[in-house]
């Protein structure tokens, strides 16, 4: 049995990611750990600090001590600390949305993202413009943040997270595809997809099937 570890930066990112294993790698064994002073102060910074860097690295690396087959990341905002922590670990690391980027660029060139963490757009665009210019692609993003989303779905109302999510849509349906930045957002993808004519991406669908594919291939 493989031992995932999934390192998550805040409790509203763990729900939509156990859904996701469930439905595409029930046998996997999934051990979280969970810092959630990581999100609180990494709004603090508008760029992310070296010591944020560290902190976060000691997190994973206690998490491949476990004896981790692989980390997946659910949290955006936190890239380059991500890239040290896999070039530290030994063991496959996902960022949290490397499989989705992939998955969007395959419907076209323009692609639009809805986030709820500010913080998160900065490091989730230069991912994005790397994987592209990595595959020589001219594909383009273009991202809206919705204001209250994730503080109101910290608080328990999902229902109207969903609604402001959904809300914004129209404003990326002239897009060829749609992604929803973070792990917790994916909960709006229904709600979302109901209000535009375009393809939806959510991450952890797409990050549970890469990371079965990296760890258990013969059985991806």
């Amino acid at each position: 049995m493989s031992r995932i570890v999934l390192l998550h930066a805040t409790p509203v990112a763990m729900a939509p990611v156990h859904t996701a294993f469930k439905t595409h790698w029930p046998e996997a064994e999934i051990v979280n750990l969970l810092d959630d002073g990581l999100t609180i102060d990494r709004a603090k910074e508008s760029d992310l600090s070296q010591e944020m860097i560290e902190r976060f690295v000691r997190l994973g690396m206690y998490g491949k001590d476990m004896g981790a087959d692989g980390i997946l990341v659910t949290c955006s905002a936190f890239g380059p600390a991500i890239d040290e922590l896999s070039a530290r670990a030994g063991i496959p690391v996902l960022k949290p949305n490397e499989a989705m980027f992939q998955a969007s660029v395959a419907h076209g060139k323009k692609i639009g993202m809805i986030a709820t963490f500010g913080p998160s757009v900065g490091t989730m665009t230069d991912e994005f413009n790397e994987y592209v210019k990595s595959k020589g692609l001219d594909a383009t993003l273009r991202t809206i943040v919705v204001d209250r989303a994730i503080d109101l779905l910290r608080q328990g109302d999902a229902e109207t997270h969903n609604a402001l999510v959904a809300a914004r849509a129209h404003e990326l349906d002239d897009c060829d595809a749609i992604m929803l930045a973070h792990f917790s957002t994916s909960r709006a993808a229904e709600s979302v997809r109901s209000r535009v004519s375009v393809p939806v991406l959510t991450a952890p669908d797409a990050a549970v099937q890469q990371m079965k594919a990296l760890v258990a291939p013969v059985t991806a």
